[in-house]
């Protein structure tokens, strides 16, 4: 699984000029599920994202984690993670889940989130989105769950 985490203000999602999701400070995480991952994928980066220090101490270090500042996280699925660039000029998505293997492993994904005592809001899968955000800094990170495997440096 992949992630792609914007620390915000602020961020809502609507679909068809409806809202269908906000949140105050904290982060919207774009979700991509890849063939072959797990529960044990999606419990990582939850975790991980819950704990992930990105946001500012008093002395404007990064130091304290959505938990740290009760911050709220609205997860947006987003299978184009997984887009290769290798050939053409067109991204392929065969390494992307098929959506009915995706779409349980998102819902799973923000259900460890919650688990964490975070508020959690969602988008709608397979929908055509409007998210808007409000990038805090602006902060952006990048996780791979096939991380957690690769020997550190």
């Amino acid at each position: 699984m992949r992630a792609l985490i914007q620390r915000v203000s602020q961020a809502s999602v609507s679909i068809n000029d409806q809202g269908v999701a906000s949140i105050k400070q904290g982060a919207v995480v774009f979700v991509g599920v890849g063939g072959g991952d797990s529960d044990a994928d999606a419990r990582y980066l939850a975790e991980k994202i819950a704990n992930l220090r990105v946001f500012p101490d008093d002395s404007g270090k990064f130091d304290l984690s959505l938990l740290d500042i009760a911050g709220e996280a609205l997860v947006v699925s987003q299978f184009t993670l997984f887009a290769s660039t290798r050939k053409g000029r067109r991204p392929s998505f065969t390494e992307a889940a098929p959506p009915e293997d995706a779409e349980p492993l998102v819902n799973t994904f923000a259900q460890f989130l919650r688990t964490t005592g975070l508020n959690v809001e969602t988008g709608r899968f397979q929908q055509h989105m409007l998210v808007e955000i409000h990038n805090d800094g602006p902060v952006t990170i990048f996780l791979d769950s096939a991380d957690r495997h690769k020997p550190r440096h």
